[in-house]
């Protein structure tokens, strides 16, 4: 087994740093044979126990005292901008170079989450994540990953044979374009409530919603005030139909975005899917036109055939998308 143990290899401090709870690992070693980095010493704290993220920090190193990590990575959901960090459901703010001297880091990278997911889409086991669309995977080439969740995240692992690096994107603001007759209805109903219709007016959490709404009023039945998690409910119960082909509209017509994306970011390495939605509709999803749309591209159908979908469902993916960005930067 090509193991890079702890004496060569250099441990990496990583975070996943969510609204909710920060959680920090240890990169201690990188297994060659099967392409995953070992994590140990995963600890959660419940962000609102803190004021910073360097409180929350100092508290997990002293769980690892035995350990002095001086390479770092963290994974954070909000913006990055010119070396500031704002973790905007926190009220947290921190200065890169300052956190990096705080700690005594010789090196330090701070990562959107949806770049972290990019990272670490090479690295991802094969075994715990399902396949929606068989295809053939050019290990060098672009790789894309796209989330529905409380938004709508989009990015590319851009991939030379000399480097890597990853395009973030505002993929969830490009407009949602129809493809069928039922789409194009349901757009109609939606432009009524919404000016602009991007991706995420649909693909998201909220999303779920506004769909419902349109779906009701498309086929003349008065929307109830119902969630997501509500419509769900009574879509899989068979209690509500407008319910239930809602949620079969959402899983076919994300198939049309997906290979939107998919063409655009020249995703011949592969398509992955994460964020808390789908992982939910997996039975949902496997039954639907995810695939057939997916590939309906005109003269670019063939190449979008080729290209493999993959439902993640695996843990962990932004600490090992922390590793990955620092592990590619050797």
């Amino acid at each position: 087994m090509s193991l890079n143990s702890s004496a060569q290899f250099d441990p990496i401090l990583v975070a996943d740093v969510g609204g909710t709870n920060a959680r920090f690992a240890l990169i201690t070693g990188f297994n060659e044979d099967i392409n995953q980095f070992v994590i140990e010493h995963i600890n959660i704290f419940p962000s609102a126990n803190f004021g910073s993220l360097e409180s929350a920090l100092e508290q997990y190193l002293q769980t690892v005292s035995h350990i002095t990590p001086k390479r770092a990575c963290l994974a954070v959901a909000g913006p990055i901008k010119a070396g500031q960090v704002h973790l905007t459901n926190l009220g947290w703010h921190f200065s890169v170079s300052e956190f990096k001297a705080h700690f005594n880091l010789l090196q330090l990278e701070v990562i959107n989450d949806f770049a972290a997911f990019a990272y670490a889409a090479p690295y991802l086991d094969p075994t715990q994540n399902v396949i929606v669309k068989s295809g053939q995977a050019d290990d060098n080439a672009n790789i894309g990953v796209i989330g529905p969740g409380t938004g709508f995240g989009a990015a590319c692992l851009v991939r030379t044979s000399q480097s890597t690096a990853v395009l973030s994107s505002e993929g969830g603001h490009i407009s949602l374009a129809p493809v069928n007759e039922l789409d194009t209805l349901l757009l109609n109903e939606l432009r009524k409530d919404h000016p602009h219709v991007s991706i995420e007016t649909v693909f998201s959490g909220p999303g779920i919603t506004h769909l419902y709404k349109a779906m009701s009023a498309v086929k003349g039945v008065t929307a109830k005030n119902l969630d997501a998690a509500q419509i769900s409910s009574l879509a899989n119960s068979g209690e509500c139909d407008v319910c239930d082909a809602t949620l079969n509209q959402f899983c076919d017509w994300i198939g049309s975005v997906a290979g939107d994306l998919a063409v655009v970011y020249g995703a011949l390495g592969g398509l992955f899917i994460g964020g808390g939605i789908l992982p939910r509709m997996q039975a949902r999803l496997l039954e639907s036109r995810f695939v057939e749309r997916f590939s309906q591209k005109g003269i670019m159908s063939q190449y979008a055939g080729q290209i493999p979908v993959t439902l993640v469902t695996q843990d962990n993916i932004p600490l090992i998308g922390a590793a990955a960005c620092l592990h590619n930067s050797k």
